[in-house]
């Protein structure tokens, strides 16, 4: 009996050490870690054609350096855009108010965040204030379809829009003949 209750015991210590291990890895391997108190921050918004797989929680940052993060994405009825509310950190409080946001892919197939261009205005964004100017996602699948289109409208040829009468006249060089 004596056996069985050290045995139970070091069992369910092992099992609440696992799940303590895995808690502690979630927290620290997530991009925005574990914070139980938030830091001075205040929010922008803008206003995207297309988001593309823009995610909340996704990084905004200028110049390479993450500033905060997208809090909500929700939808315009009236202009059919995508309203983005990002939530930048107070240390960053003097974003010319002609700045502008876009949205980029980390490498070739990664994740999308927003990149933040300064602009030249010497009044700066404050807490609410909207993100006039904005280009939208580039979304790769659009590309490669309307590559696709025209490559099957052309027929599969690089040039078959063009007959040799279209093509430039190319000027036969001259041979000079020398005569004793």
């Amino acid at each position: 009996m004596r056996k069985s209750r050290t045995l139970n015991l070091g069992t369910g210590t092992f099992v609440m050490l696992g799940f303590a291990a895995l808690f502690f890895l979630t927290t620290q391997t997530t991009s925005r870690g574990m914070s139980f108190a938030s830091p001075p921050h205040y929010d922008l918004t803008a206003k995207f054609d297309n988001i593309g797989d823009l995610k909340v929680g996704a990084p905004v940052s200028m110049s390479g350096v993450e500033m905060g993060r997208v809090t909500k994405i929700a939808f315009d009825t009236k202009e059919y855009k995508a309203i983005v509310t990002m939530r930048v950190d107070a240390k960053y409080s003097q974003i010319p108010t002609d700045s502008d946001a876009a949205i980029y892919t980390q490498g070739l197939l990664g994740g999308k965040f927003i990149g933040l261009t300064a602009g030249g205005a010497e009044t700066y964004l404050k807490d609410k204030d909207q993100i006039d100017f904005t280009q939208s996602a580039f979304v790769l699948e659009k590309l490669i379809g309307q590559v696709l289109a025209n490559f099957a409208k052309s027929g599969g040829q690089p040039d078959s829009g063009k007959s040799k009468a279209d093509a430039p006249a190319v000027a036969e060089p001259k041979t000079t003949e020398k005569t004793k």
